[in-house]
């Protein structure tokens, strides 16, 4: 029997990246997913000229082994976000796992200006589609959750640290979703509902991928272009460090912090799907002679600022 055989989740934000590699590895773990996002086949979202869709998530899902339902949702929408809460309650009874991985920021992120030369209204609409997203999925779909008194809920994020993202806007966006994880762990401390959050490492996402010219066939060829692409990761890997979560019968012990994808799979024992496991911190040491870490943000901010000019279209979860 697989791990999570029987068990119902939500994956708000499936289109593509890391909420595809989350969707897909529950469904490689046995679980019923609902892959949400606003890129349907044949209705494509406004944002980014991307050719991922919801359905194909469902579809990866299903090719896993598990079962994937394909829902088409704006999660900035109330209305939308409750019909998808009542239909999981009437088709299933239930939610185990919720994941947060709503982003929508692809064409809002200013890196490079300071903040007092960025657009306020990009800034503004970052957050309503990076962050209140999370909140009004949490609102409407905890209950649901607290009314069994079980479940895991998981905020994607980028960065187990609190070192800066490199541009202010950004930056809150992705310390205010492990703030959330953080809240709703207190809030639920006297239930069985865990709330934590989850970064993935240097991500080959498809979007990534596109910009380094390179396939998943030939991904090294990247570090070509940027020598750290070598320590990336593939979106299953941050989807199985989701899966060995949410199959932890203890995984009430991390209530309210954030962890990475890298730490994860020496901890529960898991690779990615090339047989790799990455671990971008000890990479940055070996490179860069530092810990990745804020105890020298000096270092990290140095490494950071000439990175940002290789990596803005899609930039990647360190």
């Amino acid at each position: 029997m697989k791990p999570l055989e029987g068990r119902i989740a939500l994956v708000a934000g499936a289109t593509r990246g890391a909420g595809r590699g989350i969707a897909t590895m529950l469904g490689e773990a046995g679980a019923t997913v609902y892959c949400t996002g606003r890129s349907a086949r044949g209705r494509p979202a406004s944002g980014p000229n991307r050719p991922e869709t919801i359905d194909e998530t469902a579809e990866l899902v299903d090719a896993r082994g598990g079962r994937g339902i394909a829902v088409r949702v704006d999660h900035s929408v109330e209305e939308e976000v409750i019909a998808l809460v009542e239909r999981i309650r009437r088709e299933q009874g239930r939610l185990d796992i919720l994941v947060n991985d709503i982003w929508g920021g692809e064409q809002l992120v200013e890196f490079g200006p300071p903040f007092w030369k960025q657009s306020a209204a990009k800034g503004q609409l970052m957050f309503e589609r990076a962050v209140f997203t999370h909140l009004l999925t949490n609102r409407h779909a905890v209950p649901l959750m607290v009314e069994k008194n079980q479940g895991l809920i998981v905020e994607v994020t980028d960065g187990n640290h609190f070192g800066y993202r490199g541009s202010l806007w950004y930056d809150l966006v992705k310390m205010t979703v492990i703030r959330l994880a953080f809240g709703m762990s207190r809030e639920l401390r006297r239930t069985k509902v865990t709330a934590l959050a989850v970064t993935p490492g240097f991500l080959r996402s498809e979007e990534m991928l596109e910009h380094f010219g390179v396939t998943e066939a030939n991904w090294r060829d990247g570090a070509k272009v940027m020598p750290d692409f070598i320590c990336s990761e593939t979106p299953f890997f941050v989807g199985r460090a989701v899966a060995a979560l949410a199959a932890d019968p203890n995984v009430g012990a991390k209530a309210g912090r954030v962890f990475a994808s890298w730490d994860l799979a020496r901890e529960y024992n898991f690779t990615d799907v090339d047989g790799s496991q990455p671990h971008w911190a000890e990479h940055f040491a070996r490179t860069y002679g530092k810990p990745y870490s804020i105890a020298d943000e000096a270092a990290y901010a140095s490494w950071l600022d000439s990175s940002i000019e290789v990596v803005k279209p899609d930039w990647p979860s360190y």
